[in-house]
């Protein structure tokens, strides 16, 4: 046989030595991604232990954890939570304590200083000392079996991924042993998140700075209780209430406000439309067992993984020694179980929303600052900031008797003036040491209404909505939290930090808030809407969600017939858009012959996946309001589409002439039939570019997706390395201030940025019919079969057996792993 020429002999052999290095180079990527993955399965010793703890994983890899004693069982879960969530965890703990410049170097700078000025991680180290000794002995518990988990996987290759992907730009990170006050800094996170009506109080502000303040009004009109619902009737006659000395605030002072909350990660909300989430709760004379149904799908921005882990908690004989038979939705890194149900009682959160942040001008002059016409020093401390592959970042950290300074956190310090000028701290009850965490542990061992309220006072920050149930057949519902009374004014807009008149003098009384249990009509609705009506004594808040969510689930639970679990799943899936009858007619009368128009001709309001009329309707929607408010509004005060700016075109469409509707870039004098023809026109011609030039085959769903974004490496900006960590898109339902609420914000586009984070129905009558869904999955562990296993199916709307006693759990396990002393 002839010998190839030398030349293809050698092209051969490199051919030859390149494919041996590709095949290596392949395996070793597999090794890396897998050789973190945790064992599900067997028996590992956990020091500490008093005796065996079994953990059962069903189908999903969602952890059920068996133990004697309390200690052990929360020690269990430290150690299961960090098989899954490890990096999550420590990720997180750099979060709240401003250090993930430690990680990732300078791009996360601005973040740090937020935080660090906020002081997160001292606030929880101090609420440390405030908690009961049984609260601060079970977190003790849950850390030493986190540490018990990482002494056993002392190289953070062997801990998850990321850490892999870590080592590529830093070498040598080790992660730090956790504690309970890592645990107890996520709280403060989570406050951010929810935050209220900080955001609107600054855009009050930034909009006075280019309009009157009749008009900013207008903006931001009233609750209408009698068109929508109310959680908790009136029961109290106002008072009258001082009104306050709003002042206007240097614009500068508040671009640098806006910029320090968008220096913030989009995993705790930023950019999000809305703060949101439904919950309810129907006694037994409405369902179909004669028992409760709870349901409850909190809305949060979309992260992977999921913001919740799915975790059970069980004492194999409950006592008073260990009375915890608890399962349900909790946090990485936190202790316990946040939403779900015990062997009694069951109970969802929704954002209560009252008022608890305020932004004070102050007069500065060099290191004081004015109060009552005297000079009043700052307080100061310096934070330093270490930065991977840098220099460490000295922050000067200012505040006065109102709270930090939080106007010149990404200045220069050198930059800083020297004379006099003015500043915006901001007070928020986040920032006062409380008691949440003793909360989350009574909750779980409460067994009836009485132990449920008092294990709710506790529940100091962020402020929630609370729905209960038991299987007794009892329903309620309790607002529990920190919420400040002032000496004067609403806390809507900045008021002067000079003048003493604007002082908070303490804090609503639990016993006065808004609580109600059994009521005759058969079932509570919470979503965000306003709690209590005009004439309720104290002042919560002027800036509720505006009730159309809740008015949707309201009209479906007061259908004829029983419901049942499915029936409850239903109603958390319903699209139907509230403010659509109200505009259609608008659209329809001036768009006659116009593209796209004709696709509203009988169109029932829903926004499923395929449909071609919302698609068209949502590209109208968000034009229509971009030609009307943009112009007239700086950053920071434009429309999101949220169902505010329902109410203020709902007011604006009966006026044609209003100045609203005139664009003042243009010299022309255009009115409300001119915009909503131009944002019909302009729909069009987005979706002919986006979509296609035929109408009928335009679909919601290709316009309204979810990419679901590692919340640390899915935005590094390298594609092959998003891609290991995100996972999309999906093509989605429901919409803005919908009931299935997959929000999107009007200045962006028609991506996703605010889901329910999961959806639950509890069955008081048999907990193993219960159902649930997560976002993505039970591990942050890349590629193994628990990463976003349940994704595809929240997407679809399906949810989950959620199985609570031990006989189902056993039953089917698909994992049993002994953790022995």
């Amino acid at each position: 046989m002839r010998r190839w020429p030398r030349p293809l002999r050698w092209g051969a052999r490199v051919l030859a030595l390149l494919l041996v290095l590709a095949l290596v180079a392949s395996l070793w990527v597999v090794w890396t991604v897998r050789r973190s993955f945790p064992d599900y399965g067997g028996e590992v010793r956990l020091a500490g232990l008093s005796a065996p703890v079994t953990v059962h994983r069903d189908a999903h890899g969602v952890p059920q954890i068996y133990a004697d004693t309390p200690e052990d069982l929360f020690k269990a879960q430290g150690y299961v939570t960090a098989q899954d969530r490890f990096w999550e965890m420590d990720f997180r703990r750099h979060v709240t304590s401003g250090r993930l410049s430690e990680l990732f170097g300078e791009t996360t700078l601005e973040t740090d200083k937020v935080v660090r000025t906020l002081g997160w991680r001292r606030v929880a180290e101090q609420e440390l000392t405030l908690l009961e000794p049984e609260t601060v002995r079970l977190l003790d518990a849950y850390a030493a079996g986190v540490n018990a988990w990482l002494d056993e996987h002392p190289d953070t290759s062997d801990q998850s991924l990321e850490y892999a992907v870590l080592g590529i730009q830093r070498s040598g990170y080790r992660p730090e042993r956790w504690s309970p006050a890592d645990s107890v800094a996520w709280l403060k996170a989570m406050a951010w998140d929810l935050r209220s009506n900080m955001d609107d109080e600054l855009g009050r502000a930034l909009a006075g700075t280019a309009l009157p303040a009749e008009r900013v009004d207008r903006l931001y009109p009233a609750y209408d209780d009698e068109r929508m619902p109310v959680i908790v009737g009136d029961t109290e006659k106002s008072g009258d209430r001082p009104s306050g000395t709003p002042v206007q605030a240097p614009a500068r002072a508040l671009s640098s406000v806006l910029e320090t909350i968008q220096a913030m990660p989009e995993m705790l909300g930023n950019g999000a439309p809305e703060i949101g989430s439904n919950s309810w709760v129907v006694s037994g004379s409405r369902t179909a067992t004669g028992k409760p149904l709870l349901a409850n799908d909190p809305h949060l921005a979309p992260q992977m993984p999921s913001v919740w882990y799915q975790a059970g908690l069980h004492c194999r004989k409950v006592t008073a020694e260990c009375p915890y038979d608890v399962t349900g939705f909790t946090f990485s890194g936190l202790p316990g179980v946040v939403i779900g149900h015990n062997h009694r009682v069951a109970w969802g959160f929704t954002n209560l929303g009252p008022d608890v942040t305020d932004l004070y001008v102050e007069r500065i002059d060099g290191q004081n600052a004015e109060y009552k016409g005297e000079k009043e020093p700052l307080q100061v401390r310096e934070e330093t900031i270490k930065v991977a592959g840098g220099q460490d970042v000295r922050l000067p950290v200012r505040a006065t008797r109102h709270g930090p300074i939080i106007s010149d956190v990404l200045e220069d310090s050198a930059k800083l003036a020297s004379g006099p000028t003015e500043a915006i701290a901001m007070r928020w009850t986040a920032l006062d040491p409380g008691r949440t965490a003793d909360a989350v542990f009574q909750m779980n061992r409460a067994t009836d209404w009485t132990s449920f309220r008092e294990a709710a006072a506790s529940f100091e920050v962020p402020a929630q909505n609370l729905v209960y149930a038991d299987v007794d057949g009892n329903i309620g519902y309790q607002a529990p939290g920190r919420i400040p009374v002032r000496s004067k004014g609403d806390g809507t807009r900045p008021v002067p930090g000079w003048d003493g008149e604007h002082e908070w003098t303490g804090f609503l009384p639990y016993e006065e808030l808004p609580s109600i249990q059994n009521p005759e009509k058969g079932y509570i609705v919470t979503a965000n809407n306003a709690v209590v009506g005009s004439s309720y004594e104290h002042l919560l808040t002027k800036d509720w969600s505006y009730g159309y969510r809740a008015a949707r689930i309201d009209e479906l639970l007061k259908a004829d017939g029983k419901i049942d679990v499915t029936g409850m799943a239903d109603v958390q899936l319903d699209s139907r858009n509230g403010f659509a009858p109200v505009l259609v007619p608008h659209l329809q009368r001036v768009g006659a012959g116009l593209k796209g128009v004709d696709l509203l001709d009988g169109w029932d309001f829903t926004q499923p996946v395929d449909s071609a009329a919302a698609a068209f309707y949502n590209a109208a929607w968000r034009h229509l309001v971009l030609l009307t408010f943009n112009d007239d509004l700086p950053e920071g005060a434009r429309p999101d589409g949220g169902d505010r700016w329902f109410e203020v075109v709902r007011s604006l469409l009966e006026d044609p002439a209003d100045p609203y509707w005139d664009d003042i870039t243009t010299p022309d004098e255009e009115d409300r039939d001119t915009i909503l023809k131009s944002a019909l026109r302009k729909a069009a011609d987005e979706l002919t570019d986006l979509l296609g030039d035929a109408p009928s085959q335009w679909r919601w769903g290709d316009l309204h997706t979810l990419t679901v974004t590692n919340q640390t490496f899915g935005t590094s900006g390298i594609a092959p390395v998003e891609r290991l960590f995100n996972r999309g898109p999906l093509h989605l339902s429901g919409g803005q201030s919908i009931v299935n609420a997959t929000g999107w914000n009007a200045q962006e586009g028609y991506g996703v940025d605010w889901v329910p984070s999961m959806r639950m129905v509890v069955d008081l009558a048999d907990f193993d019919a219960s159902r649930y869904i997560n976002l993505t999955g039970a591990s942050g562990h890349a590629f193994t079969d628990h990463y976003w296993d349940q994704t595809s199916l929240w997407a679809e709307g399906k949810t989950i057996p959620w199985r609570s006693t031990p006989a189902a759990i056993e039953k089917h396990a698909r994992h049993t792993l002994t953790l022995n002393p």
